[in-house]
């Protein structure tokens, strides 16, 4: 583990999954993460904590390629999500100690069976990268927190950040670019935007009239939004 004394610049504000369907989206992940769904907005899923909110948000497009980001889930058995509505994509195996499933609408997920299952089941928040160690260090960087990692293992991960709604935030390699955009991203709330960008991020879209945040991109262009203070907005 690396102590990286870093000042914070960001800090993890909630979780964002495009879909054509919100409420029956909403009601699949309420049901897999153990959230619920208010009466009066019954697609956004919240929690005890405002940091485990998670936004359905209605788009045209459909799912074309696999998602490079996606979420862990913990379950006590993999017919339990199946119930839910999920599929199996690709079981576990001796060498794969999870199950790849899918979200009615096609969106990648994995599943993770333990002998004890929380209230809240939501793991870990997984990224695909074509560079997981330096993703991880801009994000512990932009977080102010420590990248972590395993001797021989490929992967790099963020836990204990402020907020973080998850155990654990992970940069996974793959070999496939990024070409489209994410159907799953995180939003994060600063005290300034000018620390983002000097962190490398690129601005995508400006706050206008019609959303009130900045949506921005980190170094392999995964989308985030920034929300800062009305003031400084």
């Amino acid at each position: 583990m690396d102590n990286l004394c870093a000042m914070t610049i960001a800090r993890f504000k909630d979780l964002c999954v495009d879909v054509s369907s919100p409420s029956e989206m909403a009601a699949f992940w309420g049901g897999v993460i153990g959230l619920t769904a208010p009466a009066d907005n019954p697609n956004v899923l919240v929690g005890d904590v405002p940091e485990k909110t998670i936004w359905m948000c209605k788009v045209p497009e459909s799912k074309t390629v696999k998602n490079r980001v996606h979420l862990d889930i913990i379950t006590g058995a993999i017919e339990d999500l199946e119930r839910q509505g999920a599929e199996v994509l690709v079981p576990e195996s001796e060498q794969q100690q999870w199950t790849v499933m899918t979200d009615p609408e096609g969106g990648e997920f994995c599943g993770f069976v333990r002998a004890t299952v929380p209230a809240y089941r939501l793991m870990e928040l997984v990224v695909d990268s074509a560079e997981p160690e330096a993703q991880a260090r801009w994000w512990a960087g932009v977080l102010g927190v420590d990248v972590s990692s395993r001797p021989g293992a490929p992967y790099y991960w963020l836990e204990n950040a402020p907020g973080l709604p998850f155990r654990y935030w992970v940069f996974n390699p793959v070999p496939e670019p990024k070409t489209v955009k994410n159907r799953v991203h995180w939003d994060v709330s600063a005290p300034a935007l000018q620390p983002v960008f000097d962190a490398g991020a690129t601005l995508l879209r400006p706050k206008d009239d019609e959303i009130g945040w900045h949506v921005c991109a980190d170094p392999e262009g995964n989308e985030f939004c920034v929300f800062l203070p009305p003031k400084e907005s």
